[in-house]
């Protein structure tokens, strides 16, 4: 037994800390669980991936990403670190001598302590850093690493394109990484051998360093610069993408002065290096320093100094045409990676007169205008095929075409999809088990309506009934399906889910369903169900004896969002939109592959190229493209989402892509070939709206060809701002998708518009003249695995210069001034009625530009909703305004346009004819525009009387009032007779109210 004065006694920490087991345990608890938490969110992932059969993507990616994680890792730690090892271990043995030493001595003592910690966990916050960033570009070094040839050549290096969009990314981020990594490493020396002795500030010899420090920071040094030299070469590269002189791309400037400077200095920085490693043998500083210094000064002076001299003395006075060859350098490249090189530009000088008969060589594509706006009818589609609360119609609804019968019509539809948050008892049985999916779509014809306003549907009701062949209805994966929901039932168990109301059902009021198909991973085990427990921090899902062992769980159900988790590499068009094919709801949707370094090429940020009134208005069903800045854009991937069971299929549209083409080496079995596309699908996909906004926005300058009007830019053109919405509210008018006939087109297609205006001035100024007319050829036809020629051509209208026809907001305006146009929409909203313009389409018929808009009428209540009520149009300064829009064309066009207009024939309870105008002037109907003005108001002031007197219950007032109005009436009648006719045949007016909901969503 030892005493208490014995060594091992002595060893002994006379007051070691003691700690506690619990602490200890509770700690570990604490890190395991945060470990389980992290590794089940990584868990469920791979199910995901695995169940909806792309688990290579998820391998490949997260491998790359480890492998790049580990590599910068050790690129950036490892010098840093050996930089301090070698500082520690050369370390020179001395006694202070100085004050300044013995100072230092001291810190040397404070730090010993934390010296070993230090010289790891400094590398290693370090590496771990430089790790994450160099994992979050697995995608740029994949792609260098696949990259596909483009099969031309840039125009100031004569390099296959390849090399900028995939090749020198990569070189870049290695530059990048490897330079940071010494520049950190050469910190770390300086400090530590200053620390432990290495470098001795000296009070009369200068600076001493040691022959450790010497090799050390002169090789160091030596290597940062070789690495700037290679950085500075690849920075003449990186001009090709330069945004810095008159147009993107390499200038006169940087071709004669710039390229030339910067190649110089990178081969003087080399020889500069091996100096730095000649000073760490020899020990001569002073030649190196000198060397350094030089180097900077000749970097300034002939790649700043130099250029801006020649830019200032020899470009700018003769601008135009040294510049001419590189500004045409960046129109060809521009209008290449954008895809309209090829754009169909035909001069067209429009007719402004509309005479009679005009439109009979028009008549397919008369007959085929769209009248129902899809920004608009949400609300009708709402009250009349909601059928229940719990179901909903988005705020935006979507244009394709169908063929019945035969008779290809355009059509506006919309999935009745699960409003989650509209379900009257919020508890989580019902969320997660019971409401699980919507029912079926609604669509109706684009040119028609019925005698009330209302839309005339080829499709509606619960069930489905219409003229769409049969199909699965029920629609798990949606815009608006709730987060998650458990699905799948045991053998011979009652059906949870409710499918959708009925009388029929044993008076239960519902039908029930049970889902059948593969949509999500299976939570039947009990560590799945843990894992989705943590996942959505949510323990019903561990408890409900709702979940079984068939239970499946649906999540990531949103289109865009569930193929931009599998296809990371690709941009998803903001609109997904639905049709019905081979017997199944289909999303449908555009992948877009991107590159921001191809040559000479103008980057556009696609967030703002995509903006325009819907997505402000509806930001929750149209999205924009991502706040990126890209020069390369191609729609190369046609993509359908089965709203039933949620599978995915990618199939190659554009061949010829070498971006698409790269990731297809990377995932070589994700994506298909558009030959396995059945004719049904064909048929209803669609040239894609957001490449379209894209390309339009570049077309508003790059529709000039030539570099030399390219240059003055007196020919720009700009984009409308939407004439329906509030003025000055900046918003672009949006394209729309419509059936019509260009001029030159051999027959009408399914197309996409827009039209454009002039540039404003310097001074802010601009006139609304319409400029140009631009449609893309959005029909793909209806053959299996063949797209139609034509599809995808643009084709541009140009018209003169001094034109004088409106353009949008002109003819708006004109809409808006037109006295007798006017004196309808008063009638229009009488009783607290609301007018509303519906979207204002242009076409080019007629030998010129018709302007079409329908006018709705929605009265006052939250259960209203809009009715199509009259149509607007417009033929140069002719204006028609009829109930129907065969009328209002007869008007303009000399009483017969020489076409039919889908909505012939229509009988309108809800407003008679209104005369057309000439200029916006008088109708020519005799009416007395001042007496007739007078009569609307008092009507308007007696009515105004008349709902005050019964809100006060004072119905002798009221009395006073109504015979006001009947005497206002008579008077506005005299003034205008017309006024009698329309109340012959019913009134202008909406009705008051629209049908209830039926019954609660429980």
């Amino acid at each position: 037994m030892s005493s208490p004065s014995s060594p091992t006694s002595a060893r002994m920490p006379a007051n070691r800390p003691r700690r506690s087991p619990l602490l200890l345990t509770l700690v570990s608890v604490a890190i395991l669980l945060v470990a389980f938490i992290a590794f089940t969110q990584v868990y469920t992932e791979v199910l995901w991936f695995k169940q909806i059969g792309v688990s290579q993507v998820f391998r490949t990616m997260w491998f790359a990403r480890g492998l790049l994680f580990l590599a910068g890792f050790v690129v950036m730690a490892v010098p840093v670190w050996l930089s301090l090892h070698l500082a520690f271990r050369n370390r020179p043995v001395y006694a202070p001598t100085t004050p300044r030493q013995e100072n230092l001595d001291r810190y040397r003592e404070a730090i010993e302590p934390l010296r070993k910690v230090a010289t790891i966990a400094i590398p290693a916050v370090i590496g771990l850093l430089s790790g994450i960033t160099a994992s979050a570009n697995w995608n740029t070094v994949l792609e260098w690493m696949n990259s596909t040839p483009f099969g031309s050549d840039d125009a100031q290096f004569g390099m296959d394109k390849s090399f900028f969009v995939f090749v020198l990314p990569g070189l870049r981020l290695i530059g990048d990484q490897i330079g940071m990594a010494i520049l950190l490493s050469l910190i770390a020396a300086l400090v530590a051998h200053y620390l432990f002795g290495g470098i001795r500030p000296g009070e009369q010899k200068g600076v001493t360093l040691t022959k450790t420090a010497q090799w050390q920071l002169g090789i160091t040094i030596g290597l940062l610069i070789l690495v700037q030299a290679g950085r500075l070469w690849l920075a003449r590269y990186d001009r090709m993408m330069s945004t810095g002189g008159i147009v993107p791309g390499v200038t006169y400037t940087d071709d004669r002065a710039a390229l030339p400077a910067m190649a110089i200095v990178a081969i003087a920085a080399v020889l500069v290096a091996l100096l730095f490693v000649y000073t760490a043998w020899k020990g001569n500083w002073r030649i190196s320093i000198i060397a350094t210094i030089t180097l900077i000064v000749l970097g300034g002076i002939s790649i700043i100094a130099y250029p801006a001299m020649v830019q200032q003395f020899q470009v700018n006075p003769s601008q135009q045409s040294l510049e001419s060859d590189y500004i045409q350098h960046n129109i060809d490249a521009t209008r290449d990676a954008f895809d309209f090189e090829d754009i169909d530009v035909t001069p067209y000088e429009p007719s402004t007169s509309g005479e009679k008969g005009a439109l009979r060589e028009d008549a397919e594509t008369t007959a085929s205008i769209r009248l129902l706006d899809p920004n608009l009818v949400s609300d009708t589609f709402r009250q009349l095929q909601q059928v229940r609360p719990y179901y909903s119609f988005p705020q935006q609804l979507d244009v394709d075409r169908y063929n019945i019968d035969g008779d290809m019509r355009d059509t506006v539809i919309a999935v009745r999809e699960l409003s989650p948050d509209s379900v009257n008892n919020q508890s989580w049985y019902n969320r997660a088990i019971v409401y699980t999916h919507g029912f079926g779509v609604v669509a109706a014809n684009g040119n028609q309506r019925n005698p009330d306003g209302e839309p005339t549907f080829m499709e509606s009701d619960i069930p489905p009934n219409g003229e769409f062949p049969d199909y699965e209805p029920r629609v798990y994966f949606g815009e608006s399906s709730p987060d998650y929901s458990i699905v799948g039932g045991e053998e011979g168990a009652s059906p949870r889910e409710l499918d959708y109301p009925s009388d029929e059902d044993s008076g239960s009021g519902q039908v029930n369903n049970t889902f059948s198909g593969d949509g999500g991973p299976s939570v039947g085990g009990l560590f799945n169900r843990l894992a989705y427990a943590l996942k959505y921090q949510d323990e019903q899902i561990l408890l409900s004896d709702a979940v079984n062992e068939n239970s499946q769980i649906l999540y990531e159900r949103h289109p865009r969002e569930r193929v931009q988790k599998m296809a990371p590499f690709l941009k998803i068009d903001g609109d997904p939109y639905p049709a019905v094919v081979d017997g199944k709801i289909k999303w449908i949707l555009d992948g877009y592959t991107t590159a921001e370094d191809y040559p000479y090429s103008t980057p556009q940020v696609l967030q703002e190229a995509t903006e325009d009134s819907v997505t402000e208005s509806s930001p929750n069903t149209v999205a924009t493209l991502p706040d990126e800045e890209v020069n390369y854009i191609r729609n190369s991937v046609k993509i359908t989402v089965d709203a039933y069971d949620g599978s995915v299929d990618m199939y190659q549209w554009d061949k010829d892509d070498p971006v698409l083409n790269t990731w297809m080496k990377i995932f070589p079995d994700l994506i298909k070939p558009a030959s396995e596309m059945s004719g049904d699908l064909m048929s209803h996909v669609r040239y894609p709206e957001d490449l379209f906004k894209v390309q339009r926005d570049l077309l508003t300058q790059y529709h000039v060809t030539s570099a030399s009007e390219f240059y003055t830019g007196q020919d720009f053109w700009t984009l409308p701002t939407d004439p329906t919405k509030q003025a000055n509210s900046g918003l672009t008018q949006p394209p729309f998708y419509m059936t019509l006939q260009m001029p030159g087109q051999k027959n009408s297609s399914f197309s996409l518009t827009s039209s454009y205006i002039p540039a404003r001035s310097s001074e802010g100024q601009s006139r609304n003249n319409l400029t140009g007319f631009l449609s893309a050829d959005a029909d793909a036809g209806d053959s299996k695995g063949e797209v139609a020629d034509s599809y995808g051509q643009l084709r541009l209208l140009q018209l003169p210069r001094n034109t004088t026809v409106p353009g949008p907001g002109q003819a708006q305006n004109n809409f808006n001034t037109a006295p007798d146009v006017q004196r309808n929409l008063n009638l229009l909203r009488q009783g607290e009625s609301e007018v509303q313009n519906g979207n204002l389409l242009t076409l080019p018929v007629g030998g010129g530009l018709l302007y079409v808009q329908p006018v709705y009428v929605r009265s006052a209540g939250e259960t209203s909703y809009p009715l199509l009520q009259h149509v607007l149009v417009a033929f140069g300064e002719d204006i028609g305004f009829a109930p129907t829009l065969d009328e209002a064309l007869d008007q303009v066009f000399g009483g017969d346009s020489g076409a039919t207009a889908g909505d012939a024939g229509t009988e309108d309870s809800g407003g008679g004819e209104a005369g057309g105008s000439n200029g916006g002037g008088d109708s020519g109907s005799g009416a007395d525009d001042q007496s007739l003005n007078e009569a609307l108001e008092e009507a308007k002031k007696a009515m105004e009387d008349s709902d005050a007197a019964l809100k006060e219950g004072d119905f002798e007032k009221y009395g006073k009032a109504q015979d006001r109005l009947k005497n206002a009436i008579e008077d506005a009648v005299a003034a205008d007779p017309s006024i009698a006719e329309d109340g012959s045949q019913g009134g202008a007016s909406a009705p008051a109210t629209a049908p209830a909901d039926e019954g609660g969503g429980n």
